[in-house]
């Protein structure tokens, strides 16, 4: 998106931030709002602190309209590491479990990965932000206690294969609200024998927004210091 002269982001805009590595998404928005001092920012749709991405962010009076893309359609391209397991499924946490990939073959990998399109029951990892009894479920996985999570209906639209070397498989896919990768990838590495982690997530899509039209924090930065330095 470019950053024209007229944005009035205490009035309220709507923003597609790309999201950096090891930032939290509220940390997109905390440093939106000191940027510009501005209390009201918001979110939709939080990406996990290891992937990178499109956030669409509302400031002012937009945040009021921050529901209405919840339930859009998403686009992810995921890289799985295949021959080990995480308690997270994916990077976050290290490998608890690691098994032999000998066999494992581009074509097997490839029917796996036909296998898991279509409406399916997904139960949410440990390692998220879902709250269960008033209590976000990381918040057990770190005191090592694991509750029960009722499961959600998901959609996979597609999923396209990028690469298949192994251990690595790159991969696009398109699926609905709720759905999380790194679960589709830990049932991927259960499927084909060897366990499988989630090594890298970038969101390129949700709806009609595409990552190829947002900007950066330190594009960002940068307009507020010319917006500083030009007042008029």
């Amino acid at each position: 998106m470019e950053l024209s002269r007229e944005l009035r982001f205490a009035e309220g805009e709507l923003l597609l931030v790309r999201k950096p590595a090891g930032w939290t998404s509220f940390d997109v928005v905390h440093r939106i709002s000191r940027m510009f001092g501005i209390k009201k920012v918001g979110h939709a749709g939080t990406l996990d602190p290891l992937a990178t991405g499109l956030l669409i962010v509302c400031t002012g009076k937009k945040t009021k309209i921050l529901g209405t893309f919840v339930g859009l359609e998403k686009e992810y391209d995921a890289e799985m590491t295949l021959g080990g397991r995480t308690e997270s499924f994916d990077a976050a946490t290290p490998v608890i479990e690691a098994k032999s990939t000998e066999g494992i073959d581009e074509s097997r990998v490839l029917a796996v990965l036909r296998e898991f399109t279509g409406t399916r029951l997904q139960v949410p990892p440990m390692w998220s932000a879902v709250s269960v009894k008033g209590k976000r479920l990381y918040k057990y996985a770190r005191e090592g206690v694991e509750v029960q999570r009722p499961p959600r209906e998901i959609v996979v639209q597609s999923i396209v294969p990028l690469l298949v070397r192994v251990p690595v498989v790159r991969f696009s896919v398109t699926c609905s609200k709720g759905t999380y990768i790194r679960s589709l990838v830990n049932e991927m590495g259960e499927r084909l024998g060897c366990g499988a982690y989630l090594s890298a997530l970038e969101r390129t899509r949700i709806g009609p927004y595409r990552l190829a039209d947002s900007v950066t924090i330190e594009e960002l930065a940068a307009y507020r210091t010319m917006l500083e330095s030009n007042p008029s």
